[in-house]
């Protein structure tokens, strides 16, 4: 009989990809989780033992017990293995086991990893190669994927590379792309100049480092690591990358590719470009891997289209730091959106306090009803002081434009969905449980107007 790996926290987008992984190397899995998310029911469909609610008789005989940053030393399972003295692994740590022997592609940023580690391989698949993945989303149009986890058989994987806890560290992969640094997840690093220094120490440890020369700080940083003896392949707008995207393409020296992204937004065809030297790197054909992102389906929570109802469209994202919610913004009017509604939960207090102010730049746009739900705390307590309001005091709203607070999630479903007309795009913007009100003003918005709509 194989040795049981436990999993508290499973059904989140992450632990369920490690879950799979796991699995895929011949370990019984079983796991625990507070909510029945659509990453647990795909693991239960799948066979793996996972149960909702937390017990910590379920963590008896397991070889190993797998937890992520947000799981606290209060929890009742990882209490009775500390007790027993049951080797407790982060999920980082659980996912270099499950990939060991394999050649790594590593996707590390402030933003945009998911979107980009998921074009990587895509653009290995359309290349035939079957490469495997973590990513912390669901991955569309890649056979037998399935939350975020697939094993593959081409013995090269792709997976996000994690800096909010510094876990990105554990990881030596072959590859590995910067696509930006922002402050952010100062709670784990401290300053700005610790979590440089952390990207620092991680693109040291890569074979090749494909760099954005966009951004500054990444700039910077692949200078430092090309001098210290590292490979380092630069891509962007700027003329001097080594590969330049343009409107239409992608030049890298003698050679010129049409690039077309099915994925809106300038910052998407800078990721398809990243992904595009990555997967070069791992063997893929140039002309094949550039073709491939005009079929990219995308992943769960990066701009995806949740339903329609009475000519409301609603749209999902996981956009949860301010540039990522400019970016949004953005990229839904390149789109074509006109008049729309946006609702957005904050994720984490200190991220809400450290941004507020940028937080209400990015959401101060034309036509728009803006709808911000209470700060979902996660990991953290909460901070006297700090909360969606102190959004609010910064949002400066252009003519046609309306803010409102809510008292909870369901109310600002409920805005949102009562500000909805025919024509209007609604947004649910957040990386906590704001992904559930897409959902239910679907659900209020037919009900409202009467039929399915």
């Amino acid at each position: 009989m194989s040795e049981r790996i436990h999993f508290i926290g499973v059904g989140g987008s992450g632990m369920s990809a490690v879950a799979r992984l796991i699995a895929a190397r011949g370990y019984e899995v079983s796991g625990t989780n507070l909510a029945e998310t659509a990453y647990f029911q795909a693991l239960r469909d799948a066979g793996m033992d996972v149960q909702l609610g937390h017990d910590a008789a379920l963590v008896d005989g397991a070889a190993a017990v797998v937890v992520s940053t947000a799981v606290r030393e209060t929890n009742v399972e990882l209490a009775r293995a500390r007790e027993l003295g049951i080797p407790v692994w982060h999920r980082s740590e659980a996912l270099v086991r499950a990939l060991e022997g394999q050649r790594l592609v590593a996707v590390a940023g402030s933003h945009g990893k998911t979107t980009t580690s998921a074009m990587v391989a895509h653009a290995l698949h359309s290349s035939r190669i079957d490469a495997g993945f973590a990513v912390g989303a669901r991955v569309f149009g890649i056979e037998g994927a399935v939350a975020g986890g697939y094993a593959g058989t081409a013995g090269i994987s792709v997976l996000e590379a994690d800096e909010s806890d510094g876990s990105f560290l554990r990881y030596r992969p072959e590859v590995s792309i910067l696509l930006n640094i922002e402050p952010d997840h100062l709670d784990h690093h401290g300053t700005v100049e610790n979590l440089h220094r952390a990207f620092a120490d991680f693109a040291a440890q890569s074979g090749t480092v494909i760099a954005c020369v966009d951004d500054p700080v990444v700039r910077r940083l692949a200078d430092a690591a090309r001098a210290g003896g590292t490979t380092v392949i630069t891509y962007g707008t700027s003329a001097d990358a080594d590969a330049v995207v343009d409107a239409a393409g992608i030049t890298r020296g003698d050679l010129r590719v049409p690039l077309a992204v099915s994925a809106p937004g300038a910052h998407n065809r800078l990721n398809a470009t990243a992904a595009w030297l990555a997967a070069i790197e791992m063997g893929a054909d140039p002309v094949d891997a550039a073709a491939a992102f005009a079929s990219f389906a995308g992943t769960g929570r990066r701009y995806q289209h949740r339903g329609e109802a009475h000519g409301v469209t609603v749209i999902d994202d996981y956009a949860h730091h301010p540039t990522e919610v400019a970016a949004l913004m953005r990229a839904a009017r390149d789109g074509g959106v006109a008049r729309m509604v946006v609702l957005f939960q904050p994720a984490l207090f200190t991220r809400t306090q450290m941004h507020a102010e940028a937080f209400g730049r990015a959401l101060s746009v034309p036509d728009a009803d803006v709808v911000l739900a209470p700060v979902h705390g996660d990991r953290e307590d909460p901070i006297p002081g700090v909360s969606s309001a102190s959004i609010a005091a910064h949002v400066d709203l252009p003519a046609g434009s309306t803010l409102t607070l809510a008292e909870d999630l369901e109310d600002a479903a409920r805005l949102a969905a009562d500000r909805a007309r025919a024509g209007d795009t609604v947004f649910t913007v957040g990386s906590g449980t704001v992904t559930l009100a897409a959902d239910w003003i679907l659900d209020r918005i037919r009900a409202r107007e009467g039929g399915d709509g």
